[in-house]
């Protein structure tokens, strides 16, 4: 059953976002104008999730069912399915080229055919344990005709294509299956996180243009560079906001809380922009003597490890292949970016232009002042993604129980039903479920 057409009646969507150090539950739906209207929000500590990869079942299991409660309280309404997010050091990509040769010179392509040639990318032989996520096409040649974005509807016998191939480990992913279905939840599907922040904080000149959007976590750091609207390149860097907190717990030598705490309240990514130099006193321990440190000399421990990730970011950049064809340069994301000063450190590092990028752009106005912070750039992205999915029936929701509710006059339980749409994503979604669905091999 397809939603039904005024937007006012729309069902909401959810969208969870597990990370290194939160676990972020978002609820929404389009309004009238097509813009993301955000009903109900529940951010809290994640404590079971290490790098982006669950350490911690139960741990993590209390996380989402603490941040599900929080966004239903929000919301006022119980959810049941949710659109999860997945990272971590685990996730690879790949390029590849695929071939068909065609029976008919005189037929028209069909999505057929790219169906058959994307099914053809889930025959790679890949490391033990890793399974394909995403299969995305770059570029079409139809005989000797390169450079086609939309082949459907030409003549040719020879079909060829770039694909762009993200994989993972498959008992990474079914452990994140598996918590948010103890949680009491169904997962609708899967999202790349990378991707999915890039939808919120990225305009689409810009991914014409040519741009690396940089969202730096607490666990890791996710690159995806983008060039004539298409994506050529996603890594995980793993080391993110984690590692400059431990670099300041071990050279101050205090406690990791404390570290936390000077980071986000003192910190900054350009020695040189500390000024006035400040003696920041600690607290010691039962009564002993308080440290002391300059706020220079933190700024000094915290540039270090930044300049180290970015020395990453660069190497990456380079490898894509499009280190100077990034005319947008670099869009900071995460709560990372939230450091002082790091857009000036990135842009004198990498000598690109830079910018702190705020998932605000698709809101609808009156938003809450808390969702301008880059920290929510993933769960918004990830709850545009579901709405998209839902909107363009790869996702559909049926109906199965009606009850008085206090946002709209009817609010649905929900069930997962599969799409009969007949896209070339829609295998991809297939056979992405039927694994995330299969028994775990392992467990944590």
């Amino acid at each position: 059953m397809n939603l039904p057409n005024n937007p006012q009646q729309q069902e909401l969507v959810v969208a969870l976002d597990i990370g290194t150090t939160k676990v972020c539950a978002i609820a929404g739906r389009k309004d009238e104008h097509g813009r993301l209207e955000v009903l109900g929000v529940g951010k809290v500590d994640s404590e079971g999730v290490m790098r982006g990869v669950v350490s911690n079942i139960d741990k993590t299991v209390r996380a989402i069912s603490d941040a599900i409660s929080i966004a239903e309280r929000s919301a006022k309404t119980e959810f049941s399915i949710v659109h999860v997010g997945i990272a971590g050091q685990h996730i690879k990509s790949l390029q590849h080229r695929g071939m068909l040769t065609r029976d008919n010179l005189h037929t028209e392509i069909h999505q057929e055919d790219i169906d058959r040639l994307v099914k053809d990318m889930y025959k790679l032989v890949l490391p033990p344990g890793d399974k394909i996520i995403h299969v995305l096409p770059q570029e079409y040649t139809v005989d000797d005709e390169q450079g086609i974005v939309d082949p459907i509807g030409m003549s040719g016998v020879r079909l060829e294509a770039n694909f762009h191939i993200i994989t993972g480990q498959i008992t990474a992913t079914q452990n994140i299956v598996k918590c948010v279905q103890r949680a009491g939840l169904q997962v609708a599907n899967l999202t790349l996180e990378p991707i999915a922040s890039a939808s919120s904080v990225l305009s689409d000149e810009e991914k014409e243009a040519g741009v690396a959007l940089v969202d730096i976590g607490g666990g890791t750091t996710d690159i995806t560079v983008f060039k004539d609207g298409i994506i050529r390149h996603t890594a995980v860097i793993p080391f993110g906001g984690n590692v400059i907190t431990k670099d300041i717990k071990d050279g101050c030598n205090i406690m990791k809380q404390q570290a936390e705490k000077l980071k986000v309240k003192f910190g900054s990514a350009l020695a040189n922009e500390v000024f006035d130099n400040r003696i920041i006193t600690i607290p010691g321990l039962k009564g002993r003597e308080p440290k002391e440190i300059s706020e220079k000399n933190l700024a000094r421990i915290i540039q270090a490890r930044v300049e180290e990730i970015f020395d990453y970011v660069i190497w990456e950049i380079r490898r894509s292949g499009y280190d100077n064809k990034l005319i947008a340069g670099i869009v900071l994301s995460g709560g990372g970016s939230l450091l002082n000063h790091i857009d000036k450190l990135t842009e004198f590092h990498t000598g690109l232009d830079t910018r702190i990028g705020v998932p605000v752009e698709q809101l609808a106005h009156g938003y809450s002042e808390q969702l301008s912070s880059p920290v929510y750039a993933t769960a918004i992205g990830l709850l545009l993604k579901g709405i998209n999915d839902v909107e363009e029936g790869r996702v559909v929701y049926q109906s199965i129980e009606t009850k008085q509710g206090p946002i709209e006059n009817e609010l649905k339980e929900e069930v997962l039903v599969e799409s009969e749409a007949g896209k070339w994503f829609d295998s991809i979604f297939l056979k992405t479920k039927e694994w995330f669905q299969a028994e775990p091999d392992a467990e944590f």
